[in-house]
């Protein structure tokens, strides 16, 4: 049975919507996708998205 993905973004975003990065968290990846264009997505693990966010800090 598959589950949907449960999509979020950025509190910091604004709710005019359109220019978004959307986020969905799983324990095997972290995927990722633009609002805009939500195909294709991006899969990354999650120690590559800890790392990511971690430099962006």
């Amino acid at each position: 049975m598959s589950t949907a993905l449960q999509w979020f973004k950025s509190t910091y975003s604004s709710s005019e919507g359109g220019q978004c990065l959307e986020v969905a968290l799983c324990p095997q990846a972290i995927h990722i996708r633009d609002s805009k264009n939500p195909e294709p997505t991006l899969r990354v693990t999650p120690a590559t998205w800890t790392a990511f966010t971690t430099t962006l800090k």
